[in-house]
């Protein structure tokens, strides 16, 4: 047997393949649609991954402003930051977020599921976000994919 066919590929940044593609979250539930999402982000879907090496996609989300949230959460999930100042604690809820912009929201649940240090700050510029079903990256020519059939 030939143990030379059977090396460990790694990726870097001149040989990542990196690829457009646009995710439609019209009637997607937030938290499964954003680990979906996520795991593009960072390469996961491809064979030569490697965990220290920014491979992922480029994602474009669209229709963000028509995401849902199951039971009560619009309301009863409460996120909480500190501004640094004594009594400086502040609570707000998705639907907050939401009202301020659809983008909001969304950036925020897959950046807290990207590594936190310099490449997870890498990774999330990588996600273009639109409340809309329109988005400017036609030049990059996305390809449409179905985030269903992704495990």
């Amino acid at each position: 047997m030939d143990t030379l066919s059977y090396k460990t590929v790694s990726a870097n940044k001149a040989t990542a393949q990196k690829e457009w593609v646009v995710v439609d979250a019209e009637g997607q539930i937030l938290g499964r649609m954003c680990t979906k999402v996520a795991k593009l982000l960072r390469g996961k879907y491809k064979p030569n991954f490697t965990p220290n090496v920014d491979c992922g996609d480029n994602v474009i989300i669209i229709n963000a402003a028509k995401v849902q949230l199951t039971g009560n959460k619009w309301d009863g999930r409460t996120y909480v930051r500190y501004t640094g100042f004594p009594g400086g604690q502040r609570e707000y809820t998705p639907a907050d977020l939401m009202a301020k912009g659809a983008d909001r929201l969304v950036r925020k649940v897959i950046k807290g599921m990207l590594p936190k240090n310099r490449l997870g700050a890498k990774l999330i510029t990588n996600l273009y976000i639109f409340a809309g079903a329109e988005h400017n990256m036609q030049a990059q020519q996305p390809k449409q994919i179905d985030i269903n059939t992704l495990k």
